[in-house]
């Protein structure tokens, strides 16, 4: 699973001014700011939304911490009350995220995504362009269901071993370009192996919930999303993203001569390292591969002209099960099951996962998606939403391609300097509320922001993985902007001409209708 965002290092003075901006905007926003006389929640709304923003933006306080402000704002402003505000912060969605987030602490802790990796890695090949496709290929596979920074780093210690083996081989000198490469390859897949699955970044979770927020009458309506739904969509981007991430790496930015073919027996004894599979990496595989399975073919899933029928329809209740049920019940599994192995410490066997696994879940993304929920929210009972889409109705007869276009790319490059799954949550609502005003589809602006959230190659600062593989001390800030603006550009074209191509069919979107849903 993606874990996609990040906090940015930002100096003590850049923390500050961001603290007493954020401040400043709130006070004058909530003072002076008379955006809509008749009704006043829009002004007290705005202005906790530009705090969150600042703040959110500059650091100016842990991102999590932020994410809290409307559980005291909203009810000392009259926006909501503290008993309506606080439900917002957990729902299923968030169920979905920790199940998940705790079978893919299963697979790290028996070392699952490392045999994994390795296996994919060995089958494509060892000259350097195919060594690079595998890692991206392993490390994209890997980062659809755990996290992308323990994929980064733990990819990146297998790709030090190689290319330390190679400059041994073939002299560092004539070596570098692969080392850039493969590196580079590894923190790109890692953010492009999210986009593929809802599980897989944290924005593409965001985006189902505040969708739901944004469009409460969506589901009676007749549209939901579901994970094998966004599949559909997501795996094709991904792997385009990732053919072209590969070729600009290897053939364009850093080629590297065909004759470096590492000796094949370096990776055979990363694998035998390893040792016979164990039963408590059977047991993990067997329950990924079954919650993947649930996920994807819950609901009916239409190819064309064809449909898998969704196997929730034959339970008596079915319709009463989502994703979240399915991520929750899957990972009480593993707590049930006993593991062979003796713990190191205690000497008892215990069992797949333990109670010790809860301190590892990232309980500030948690928070950060409630807030974003939050503040979703409140932009709905506030006014706030239709106040901002009535001065957007210009945009109604846009070309489609030309508004995707704008918004991935605006999106694509906001998100090197700022959290994405932030970023998402403050702008999801904006774009629900401009499409509703110009008579647009709403999906057909909030999914390509949602994906181009997780585009981010140009800065050593705009992912985790792109900070762990620059501080291995083998990349310079110069090589990762050369290769990431490059990347930038193809992704914004990729991700608009995807969805333009793949989207409507999938999502079911018209661009040119306003559901009734959404009136």
């Amino acid at each position: 699973m993606g874990e996609k965002t990040r906090s940015k290092k930002r100096s003590p003075i850049a923390k500050s001014l961001g603290f007493w901006l954020g401040v400043s905007a709130f006070l004058v926003m909530w003072l002076l700011g008379d955006l809509a006389p008749e009704n006043p929640l829009v002004g007290k709304m705005a202005a906790v939304a530009l705090l969150m923003a600042i703040w959110w933006i500059s650091d100016a306080i842990p991102l999590a911490a932020t994410s809290l402000v409307p559980l005291v704002l909203f009810p000392l402003l009259g926006i909501m009350s503290g008993k309506d505000v606080a439900p917002v912060y957990m729902n299923y969605v968030v169920f979905l995220f920790i199940g998940g987030f705790l079978i893919a602490l299963a697979m790290e802790r028996w070392n699952l995504h490392r045999r994994i990796a390795l296996g994919i890695v060995s089958l494509v090949g060892t000259d350097p362009s195919h060594l690079v496709l595998g890692f991206m290929i392993a490390t994209a596979f890997l980062s659809m269901w755990i996290s992308n920074t323990a994929t980064a780093i733990m990819m990146l210690a297998i790709g030090l071993a190689v290319i330390k083996q190679a400059g041994i081989s073939f002299g560092e000198k004539d070596t570098a370009n692969l080392s850039v490469a493969l590196l580079l390859g590894i923190a790109y897949a890692a953010s492009i192996g999210g986009i593929a699955t809802l599980v897989g970044t944290p924005p593409n979770l965001a985006l189902v919930r505040l969708f739901e927020l944004s469009f409460p009458d969506a589901d009676a309506g007749g549209f939901h999303f579901s994970f094998g739904q966004w599949m559909l969509f997501g795996v094709p981007l991904s792997a385009c993203m990732l053919v072209f991430t590969w070729l600009i790496l290897t053939r364009v930015v850093f080629p590297s001569p065909k004759h470096l073919a590492l000796d094949s027996e370096l990776l055979k004894k990363e694998r035998e390292s390893l040792g016979k599979i164990s039963y408590e990496e059977q047991v993990v595989a067997t329950v990924f591969v079954l919650t993947a399975l649930l996920w994807i073919f819950r609901k009916d899933l239409s190819i064309g002209g064809f449909t898998i029928p969704g196997w929730s329809a034959l339970l008596p209740l079915g319709e009463l099960i989502d994703d979240g049920t399915i991520a929750i019940a899957m990972a009480l599994t593993l707590f049930l099951i006993p593991a062979r192995r003796q713990d190191a410490e205690t000497g008892s066997h215990g069992s797949i996962l333990d109670s010790e696994v809860f301190g590892k879940l990232p309980w500030h993304i948690i928070l950060l998606f409630g807030g974003g929920f939050a503040l979703a929210k409140g932009f709905q009972v506030s006014g706030l939403s239709e106040w901002v889409g009535s001065y957007f109705t210009h945009l109604e007869g846009a070309p489609d391609w030309l508004l995707v276009a704008v918004i991935t790319g605006g999106i694509t490059f906001l998100t090197e300097l700022t959290s994405n799954t932030a970023t998402t949550e403050m702008i999801l609502p904006l774009l629900a509320s401009i499409a509703t005003a110009a008579k647009i589809h709403p999906l057909f602006l909030m999914i390509p922001a949602a994906v181009a959230a997780s585009c981010a190659f140009m800065m050593p600062v705009a992912t985790p993985p792109n900070a762990i593989v620059f501080a291995s001390g083998k990349i310079r800030i110069a090589q990762m902007v050369k290769a990431g603006i490059i990347i930038n550009l193809i992704g914004i074209v990729v991700v608009t001409i995807l969805f333009l191509l793949l989207g409507p069919a999938v999502f079911d979107i018209n661009p040119d209708v306003l559901p009734e849903w959404a009136k």
